[in-house]
C-alpha cells in the first residue's frame, strides 16, 4: 500500500511533503505551540516582516531532512544504515525546537535552561512520546531526543545538530526571506548534495561529512550567518528590544510574578498577557509602544581584549546590578538603563570531515584547511566585528563613555567588588 503524504504549502520551500506520522506530530498541542512562538522574537520591531514562526522553520528543516537523506539514499550512501533510523532522523528535525520559550533564544540569556533540555519531557512524554512509540518503536523517544541534543550515537547525528546541520541552512534562507535582506544567500543544492556519509579519521565511525567541492558552499553559509547576525539578529534595534525584553522577565521571575516552570509553556502573546497582570509595567508598555531604548555606549568585541566584559553575557545577578546602581547614580530609575553583550557563540563552530577529491578523509577544525581559506579563523575575526557591547538607556543621554567603558571592562570580581562597597562605579 503506498505511503500516505499530505502537502503543506510553505513560503520557502513551496510543497512539503509530510508522511502520516509526521502529521500525528504536527497535530500535537506540543507542536501546535510553535504557531505563536516567533522564530525571530521581537526583530519583527525592526524588520516588520520577521512574524514567521517557529512552526514554519520545524517543518523547514523536516522537509530538508527528507531531502537530504533521500540524496543519500540514492548515492547508495546509506546502505549500512538501519532502515528505521530514517523517520528517527526525520521526527527529529521535526521536534528539534518544541522546547522554545517565547520569543526564541532570549530568555536562556538570562540563565532559563536550554530550550533542548525543555524539550525532554515534552518528547519522552505525553502524545508526543506515545506516537512516536506507536509508531517507531518503545525507544524511539529516547533516540529522537538524543539527535536533538548531540549526544546520538546515530552516523545521522551531523544532519541535526553539528557544524553543518539543517537547522542552520533553514533559519538563515527563512529568515532572509522574511526580513526582506538579501544575507542569507546560501548555496542549499550544493550543500546538501555535498553531504556524504564517511568514517570519521579519529574514531572511524560513519558519520556525516561534506565532498571537498562542497567548501565553497560552506563558506557561503559562514558569510550568509555573519551577515544575518551583524545586519538583523544582532541589529542595536534588535537588541534593545531584546534587552528591555530580558530585563522585563527577568524582574517579573524575581518578584515572582511568573512561574520559571512555566515560562516553556507561554506563547509569545500569552506570555505577554501574563506580565500585563495586574497592570503592564513601564517596560512592557514601552514594549508595546515600540518606544525602544537608545544607544548610550557601544563599543565592538573586536576593540575589546579577549575575555573583557564577558561577565554582562555570564552572570546575570551582576549584570542587574550595576545596571540599578548605574540608573541610580545617573538619576534615572531601575530599569532604565540596560548592558547589553550578547551570548557569545561560534559564528560557524567546525569540527567536520571532509572528503577529498582522491578520497582521503580529514578533519576541518580550528586548524584550517592548508591550501584553502582558513574558514575558522576568519569565523572568529568575523564574529568579533559582529558582536558589540552597548549601553541602552530609556531616553537620549550623554553619559562618561570613557569612564563607563573603563567599568564594564573591569574583570568581574573587581566590578562585584566596586558594588558592594557601594560607593559610586563612575569615578
Amino acid at each position: 500500500m503506498p505511503a500516505h503524504f499530505e502537502i503543506i504549502r510553505d513560503t520557502l520551500w513551496n510543497n512539503i511533503r509530510v508522511d502520516a506520522l509526521s502529521l500525528r506530530l504536527v497535530d500535537t498541542p506540543v507542536f501546535q505551540r510553535l504557531r505563536y512562538v516567533r522564530q525571530l522574537g521581537l526583530t519583527y520591531l525592526v524588520y516588520p516582516g520577521a512574524t514567521h514562526s517557529r512552526f514554519e522553520h520545524a517543518l523547514g528543516a523536516y522537509h530538508l531532512a527528507r531531502h537530504t537523506l533521500s540524496l543519500l539514499q540514492e548515492s547508495d550512501a546509506l546502505a549500512g544504515i538501519d532502515e528505521d533510523e530514517l523517520p528517527i532522523v526525520r521526527s527529529a528535525a521535526l521536534l528539534h525546537d518544541v522546547g522554545h520559550y517565547p520569543f526564541s533564544h532570549a530568555l536562556e540569556e538570562i540563565g532559563a535552561p536550554h530550550h533542548e533540555t525543555v524539550a525532554r519531557p515534552l518528547i519522552t512524554t505525553g502524545d508526543v512520546a506515545h506516537i512516536l512509540q506507536q509508531g517507531l518503536g518503545a525507544d524511539a523517544p529516547t533516540r529522537v531526543l538524543e539527535l536533538i541534543c548531540g549526544t546520538s550515537d546515530s552516523p545521522l547525528q551531523g544532519l541535526i545538530s553539528g557544524s553543518l546541520d539543517l537547522d542552520k541552512i533553514e533559519y538563515l534562507k527563512r529568515d532572509a526571506l522574511m526580513c526582506g535582506v538579501p544575507y542569507g544567500e546560501v548555496d542549499v543544492d550544493r550543500l546538501l548534495h555535498s553531504l556524504v556519509l564517511v568514517d570519521d579519521p579519529d574514531s572511524g565511525r560513519p558519520c556525516i561529512g561534506v565532498r571537498e567541492k562542497g567548501l565553497a558552499a560552506l563558506e557561503s553559509l559562514l558569510f550568509a550567518k555573519y551577515q544575518m547576525y551583524r545586519n538583523v539578529y544582532w541589529h542595536h534595534a534588535v537588541r534593545s528590544a531584546t534587552a528591555m525584553y530580558k530585563r522585563l522577565v527577568d524582574d517579573a521571575l524575581r518578584g515572582e510574578r511568573v512561574d520559571p516552570s512555566a515560562l516553556a509553556a507561554y506563547t509569545d502573546e500569552g506570555l505577554l498577557h501574563e506580565l500585563e497582570m495586574p497592570v503592564a509595567p513601564p517596560l512592557l508598555r514601552a514594549l508595546r509602544e515600540r518606544r525602544l531604548y537608545k544607544r548610550a555606549l557601544e563599543c565592538p568585541a573586536a576593540e575589546l581584549t579577549e575575555g573583557a566584559a564577558e561577565w554582562i553575557a555570564d552572570d546575570r545577578e551582576l549584570a542587574v546590578s550595576v545596571e540599578d546602581a548605574l540608573a541610580s547614580e545617573l538619576g534615572m530609575a531601575a530599569g532604565e538603563l540596560i548592558l547589553d553583550f550578547p551570548a557569545k557563540t561560534q559564528m560557524l563552530g567546525l569540527d567536520l570531515p571532509v572528503l577529498g577529491r582522491s578520497g582521503g578523509v580529514r578533519r576541518l577544525t580550528s586548524a584550517g584547511w592548508p591550501a584553502a581559506m582558513n574558514l575558522p579563523r576568519l569565523s572568529e575575526e568575523l564574529y568579533r566585528t559582529a558582536r558589540w557591547l552597548r549601553v541602552f538607556t530609556a531616553r537620549r543621554m550623554e553619559l562618561p563613555t570613557d569612564r563607563l567603558l573603563a567599568l564594564l571592562t573591569l574583570p568581574a570580581a573587581d566590578v562585584r567588588a566596586a558594588v558592594t562597597s557601594g560607593g559610586p562605579l563612575l569615578r
